[in-house]
């Protein structure tokens, strides 16, 4: 087998890690349990690609991601990396190769979502493999305190049962608080973990928040300003259209993407992106994930996301590749309100969730007892239209049903169609002879996609193969359906639907239950999540990137000197801690006394009087303190330090 450093050079041709890559693949090459930190576009996957590869067997890559995975299979193969991916919805023969091929076969890396661990042919199968390592990527959805909890990763630690006790797990994350993390080690059993963090810090990032009453005239602004590729994330699927339709008729080259379009679509969308055919994408929080195009120059929000993980995460995209890039949230007053009543819709009583869970079994005709395991394509407009539900509170009982373990609903991704020989070549030469009128096809097809078909599932695509033959595309559909019919291939037709799939049987709607105390934990947790969210925003005094990092439970760190907030101090000619101070004493004094004189502040202050009337002049800009006619100070409000 070849070194970790010889390994990275032989598939991506770099010479070096990045920072905290080579420490992480050293603990988990001596067997050692890791939990890692790393920033997002800091370079996780090649974390526990390598050590796969630098040793005998294969890993296994729990993500909870259909989009993550297929991407991540797609970018392992162009390197001549053998990898495939498990998830719901997949044919039980496609199922059955690829786990046979990671036991016999020359499969690296296998990425499963969190709900294929448990089905009894993976376990099976599993206890057959060589296994060398165990990654968890985005570990932070094992934790109920974190802001994206998926209650299929608390089951994840039974793995140890299946294969050797001793092989390392690998835990990933680009965000987690103090607390999350220790939750990470405590539900996955790591093993006196190592544990390594890479600050939360981006140095390269320019964080700024502006509280603006005309949104679109401000990101307009901004876009003009700061040239380059960006992101803008709005909270609805109707805005998505109707910002990029408002910056496209002011000449800036705008696309939309939400998770209501098709996978198809979605996906070119996407490329005319990455390839700058499109300079803004304007989008809900569907878009990014997965995605890593290092020249992003600004990543916009156009009001409150729902967590600071989140805002981290999506600002985060801005930048990888160190250069100077900007991170702009955009909010009024009515944004913290509006956050506030969609957090109490978001938990709709048990008797809404009852009846959105009777409506879906209806609507695939599934009766009690039935259904465990099977998957079926999912249109929620159109189950919410037949029952007559509505669309936000149908959404919100579907997540509280997947919370609870019955359920389990994938994001549109695009598939290409895929074809695997299912019969030898012997059997197929037979096949050949007896049918002369299909033999040109079946030549065309290994003609185009060599032999690998006997092996493996290949993704075609039938418009390639019908320019080949010069006949239409429905023709070449009818040839591949009818070899599937004679059990020559399997093909599988291309989808780019959502799916929503059983978890478990059917039950009767009076025996459907719900964990209210653990409904009312995870409400609280969103309400905290929200509140640091509010605070942040309203926080016209603190350092952007300290802020966040203080989040993540940083203790050290220094004032970022290019958030909007350090470059307001830096107008004033004050360092850091000076600020601090003369801030903290104009506080201080005006919160002591129902009122106070400018020129009796000035007297009685230990400071040069210059300086303070710069910051008090500051304070009553950012509304902290007002001054009246009189020049009497009055304390207005400030956000929590």
């Amino acid at each position: 087998m070849m070194t970790i450093h010889e390994t990275l050079k032989a598939y991506w041709g770099y010479d070096t890690f990045r920072p905290l890559q080579e420490d992480i693949i050293q603990s988990v090459m001596l067997g050692n349990d890791t939990l890692a930190l790393m920033p997002t576009g800091g370079g996780k996957s090649i974390c526990f690609q390598v050590p796969v590869l630098a040793k005998e067997g294969i890993g296994i890559v729990i993500s909870p991601l259909i989009a993550l995975m297929k991407d991540q299979v797609m970018n392992l193969k162009k390197r001549n990396i053998h990898a495939e991916a498990l998830y719901s919805g997949m044919k039980q023969r496609e199922i059955d190769r690829i786990l046979d091929n990671c036991i016999y076969g020359k499969i690296k890396l296998l990425y499963v979502s969190p709900e294929r661990l448990h089905t009894e042919i993976f376990q099976e199968r599993l206890k057959q493999m060589q296994v060398n390592l165990i990654a968890i990527d985005e570990a932070h959805c094992i934790s109920q305190w974190g802001y994206d909890f998926r209650p299929a990763y608390l089951q994840i630690a039974q793995i140890r049962q299946w294969i050797d006790p001793n092989i390392p797990f690998l835990a990933l994350t680009a965000s987690a608080t103090l607390r999350v993390q220790q939750d990470i080690i405590d539900q996955l059993e790591l093993k006196e973990a190592a544990v390594f963090k890479k600050s939360f810090a981006r140095a390269n990032l320019s964080y700024s928040v502006f509280k603006e009453e005309n949104k679109q005239v401000r990101l307009l602004d901004i876009l003009r300003k700061v040239p380059g590729t960006g992101i803008v994330y709005v909270r609805s699927r109707k805005l998505t259209k109707d910002i990029a339709s408002f910056l496209s008729r002011n000449r800036i080259r705008a696309d939309f993407y939400h998770a209501g379009l098709g996978g198809k679509t979605r996906s070119e969308k996407q490329e005319q992106w990455m390839q700058n055919k499109t300079r803004i994408m304007v989008c809900t929080n569907a878009f990014g994930m997965g995605i890593d195009k290092p020249d992003v120059r600004v990543v916009v929000h156009l009001g409150l996301p729902e967590s600071l993980e989140a805002y981290y995460q999506e600002a985060g995209r801005g930048g990888r590749d160190l250069k100077k890039s900007y991170a702009v949230l955009l909010y009024h007053d009515g944004d913290s309100s509006q956050l506030r009543s969609l957090h109490e819709k978001s938990f709709p009583p048990l008797e809404e969730v009852r009846k959105c869970y009777q409506a879906i079994a209806n609507f695939y005709q599934l009766a009690v007892g039935g259904g465990w395991g099977r998957s079926y394509p999912f249109d929620l407009g159109k189950i919410c239209k037949t029952y007559e539900l509505h669309p936000n509170t149908f959404y919100h009982a579907l997540k509280m049903l997947e919370e609870a373990g019955y359920i389990q609903t994938n994001d549109a991704v695009f598939q290409l169609s895929k074809v695997q020989f299912i019969v030898s070549k012997e059997e197929l030469y037979k096949f050949e002879v007896a049918n002369k009128k299909i033999d040109p096809y079946i030549k065309m097809i290994l003609r185009t996609y060599g032999g690998a078909a006997f092996d493996n599932y290949v993704e075609i695509r039938e418009s390639k193969l019908a320019a080949n033959a010069r006949i239409p595309v429905i023709h070449i559909q009818k040839v591949l359906q009818y070899l599937h019919q004679q059990n020559i291939i399997d093909y599988i037709p291309q989808s780019d639907i959502p799916k929503i799939t059983f978890t478990q049987e059917r039950v009767a709607i009076d025996s459907l239950v719900l964990d209210q105390k653990m409904i009312n934990f995870r409400k609280q947790v969103k309400k905290e999540n929200i509140e640091s969210v509010i605070a942040y925003a309203q926080n016209q005094i603190h350092c952007r990137s300290l802020q966040l990092i203080r989040y993540y439970g940083e203790t050290e760190g220094e004032a970022c000197q290019v958030c909007d907030l350090c470059l307001q101090r830096r107008k004033l000619g004050l360092v850091e801690k000076r600020f601090q101070e003369l801030i903290q004493f104009v506080k201080k004094n005006v919160a002591e006394q129902p009122v106070i004189a400018l020129t009796d502040l000035l007297e009685t202050a230990p400071f040069p009087k210059k300086e303070l009337i710069e910051v008090v002049r500051w304070m009553e800009d950012q509304k902290i303190i007002e001054v009246d006619a009189e020049r009497m100070l009055h304390l207005i409000g400030s956000p929590k330090l």
